[in-house]
């Protein structure tokens, strides 16, 4: 599909903008490709289904379980970036990771609901396809007769005769290739199992730094608090020793007229 990626040309941002852009990206695509499975899991078993649907619907579901994985390590790198300078920055930049993963987790989860059903789907389909060839698992050995007839024989007397089904190698590579496809499935379910737990980590931690974030900003309020009171004090002070000084320059000059005033009376 030309409107898929692969590993090798997939971007690597780095730095937080393009992270949270890129994170936001594939949670928004990895939500519109669930969608698409689930419509397309509607036509198996239809005359609707075709080789083509099911390519289509292999390579959806491929796809969009690289762009969880790719997701995952977008918030992983997320989580090591250093942090901006100031408290504010820090609680903003912590609550844009935690809505992320919480948006992450529910599509995780809608993902994961289409891959078990598609899973089912498969099995389905394998199921039928034995049926209908009385194929055993181990690679094509029939267990049923599926025709009988009666046939006279030349003196007359009748014989019940059978005949196998037909199985082609074509019917064999079907059911190998469903058989494989099944296998894959399994395996991306565990994957995205394994990113649920990794998620879970991440939200844990998350949760531990936004409330160290807190703290520190109550630190901080608390401490502009207490300058704030020290300022007070100091302007209170200031303010109570120019009164001081202004009392005292009043003595002082009222004491020199005092003076200035004996002197005068003894020259005169």
């Amino acid at each position: 599909m030309s409107s898929m990626r692969t590993d090798s040309s997939w971007s690597q941002p780095r730095d937080t903008s393009s992270l949270i852009q890129a994170c936001t990206f594939n949670i928004q695509k990895i939500s519109q490709n669930s969608g698409q499975i689930k419509n397309l899991l509607y036509q198996l078993g239809t005359r609707q289904e075709t080789s083509e649907l099911q390519e289509r619907l292999q390579q959806l579901q491929h796809y969009t379980n690289q762009l969880a994985k790719e997701t995952n390590r977008h918030l992983k790198e997320l989580g090591l970036l250093p942090p901006p300078l100031s408290p504010s920055e820090q609680r903003q930049h912590k609550l844009q990771r935690e809505r992320l993963m919480n948006d992450f987790s529910a599509a995780l989860n809608n993902f994961q609901v289409v891959q078990r059903r598609a899973a089912e789907k498969e099995k389905e389909s394998v199921a039928r396809a034995r049926a209908g060839s009385r194929v055993l698992g181990d690679g094509g050995n029939v267990n049923e007769q599926l025709v009988t007839f009666e046939k006279d024989d030349e003196w007359g007397q009748s014989q019940t005769q059978t005949e196998e089904p037909t199985i082609t190698e074509e019917d064999l590579e079907s059911i190998k290739e469903r058989e494989t496809n099944i296998r894959q499935l399994e395996a991306d379910i565990m994957d995205v199992n394994q990113i649920f737990k990794d998620l879970a980590v991440m939200i844990h931690d998350q949760g531990d730094m936004i409330d160290s974030i807190e703290a520190n900003v109550e630190s901080a309020e608390v401490h502009v608090d207490r300058g704030a009171v020290q300022l007070q004090k100091a302007v209170y002070y200031q303010r109570k020793s120019r009164k001081r000084m202004c009392m005292l320059a009043m003595v002082m000059s009222l004491v020199l007229i005092i003076l200035i005033i004996i002197i005068w009376q003894a020259i005169k």
